[in-house]
């Protein structure tokens, strides 16, 4: 009797005929053998066809297959220590579902354009697999970090009334007869889900109006937001190097096959452990312009200083104490120099950019009501946002995760446009 099985788990089936739903990813012929590369979306595998092995007419169905038709192949389990998964089917039976007729992508190149347009058919692809793999497991490494350090998940509205960090990058929507936006980051709800919950994380979508094309940015992305009651600037800095260590690790053990087809080189991420260093922003200013870069204090980091400073290091890298002016309006001042705030960016490895942004938050109700004033912030919006500080207000720090950035750093990717099954740039809102 035949098992149905799944590519992934042909290991427990070595000797058996199994059947296995796949699609045609590849095929080639050597004359009277027919090499059928299956997937089935847990991973590949060889279907190998022998003519004098099989009828004519499963031969037959065999030869006809094109790239990307649908089946059933039936065969035996043998191990075989050549192929890259260390298995290979020998066939017996072939029952097609689907015959494919001229497939767009072909193992030829292809534009990123047409690719982008044929984005739900690229996802097929061996390399945009094995980054939706990689994109899970950091996802899964992520909530078990949280889940098993005494965080609770907590969903912020997607649909808010008023920015986050007062900014004027959002997207404008009709709530009824209401002005509302799609959310730029959770974070104001997640400080007041902390003060009930203690520590908490959301995992959200969240959306910048912005009109780039760099490719560091997308307009819809994920965000990690965790909040932490009773927790200052040093200890925050502690639990996200330790939470990014503990992604990257689980990476490299549960994805290490994914991670290789793509061509990471996983020995740049092995050696990324906490703890991580720690510049200040003024040591980063002297610094670029030690290295040519004409920056003066109190202005804001862009791509190339992040990359200058990265390349001085194997692994992340925190730049802290920023100054207020170039900073939101919630992160607390150093109380030992009020102009800078208590803050820190982590900048990845490898010319990747900022990966995490968090601080100390405001918790003094008064330094609070002054920065609505000067940041001309509705008191009628935030009302409630004062009220964490109106009514049993503690110190507590918080950060944010872009989860797309992470993906294209872990797995070494060019443009954040592949971190996502179905990504929104400034002029792509198809597929």
């Amino acid at each position: 009797m035949d098992t149905n099985c799944v590519i992934r788990n042909v290991n427990e089936h070595v000797g058996e005929t199994v059947t296995i739903g796949a699609w045609i990813n590849n095929k080639r012929s050597s004359g009277k053998i027919q090499f059928l590369q299956l997937r089935d979306g847990t991973g590949y595998i060889q279907g190998v066809v022998v003519k004098s092995e099989v009828s004519e007419d499963i031969w037959n169905d065999a030869k006809s297959l094109t790239q990307e038709s649908s089946v059933y192949v039936t065969g035996i389990i043998r191990e075989e220590p050549r192929s890259a998964s260390g298995y290979e089917m020998t066939v017996t039976g072939v029952k097609i579902i689907h015959l494919t007729e001229n497939y767009p992508i072909t193992p030829k190149e292809h534009g990123v354009d047409f690719l982008m347009d044929h984005r739900h058919l690229w996802l097929r692809s061996t390399k945009q697999r094995a980054v939706m793999v990689i994109r899970a497991e950091i996802i899964r490494a992520v909530q078990q970090f949280f889940d098993g350090n005494g965080f609770t998940q907590v969903d912020p509205p997607i649909l808010t009334p008023s920015s986050a960090e007062g900014t004027t990058n959002l997207f404008h929507i009709k709530y009824f007869d209401e002005d509302a936006y799609l959310t730029q980051s959770g974070q104001l709800y997640m400080e007041a889900a902390a003060m009930a919950l203690g520590k908490v994380y959301s995992f959200g979508p969240t959306f910048r109006a912005e009109k780039s094309k760099t490719r560091r940015h997308l307009i819809e992305f994920w965000m990690i937001e965790p909040e932490m009651a009773f927790v200052d600037h040093e200890e925050s800095l502690r639990v996200q190097e330790k939470f990014i260590a503990h992604v990257v690790q689980s990476v490299v053990k549960n994805c290490r096959a994914e991670l290789e087809s793509i061509g990471r080189d996983v020995s740049k991420l092995e050696g990324i452990t906490a703890p991580f260093p720690r510049i200040t922003y003024d040591e980063a200013i002297e610094f670029l312009n030690g290295q040519g870069f004409d920056i003066p204090w109190g202005e804001d980091f862009g791509a190339p200083h992040e990359t200058a400073i990265a390349e001085k290091y194997n692994t992340p890298v925190f730049i802290t104490h920023y100054p207020a002016g170039i900073k939101a309006f919630y992160m607390k001042p150093d109380p030992n120099r009020p102009e800078v705030v208590l803050c820190a960016d982590m900048i990845a490895p490898e010319g990747y950019g900022e990966i995490i942004g968090g601080s100390q938050r405001i918790d003094d109700p008064e330094l609070m009501q002054q920065r609505f004033e000067e940041h001309n912030l509705s008191d009628e919006a935030y009302q409630w946002y004062l009220d964490l500080r109106k009514y049993g207000s503690v110190p507590h720090s918080g950060f944010g995760l872009g989860l797309e950035r992470t993906v294209a750093w872990i797995c070494g990717l060019d443009h954040v446009r592949e971190t996502i099954a179905f990504p929104r740039m400034l002029y792509r809102l198809y597929p």
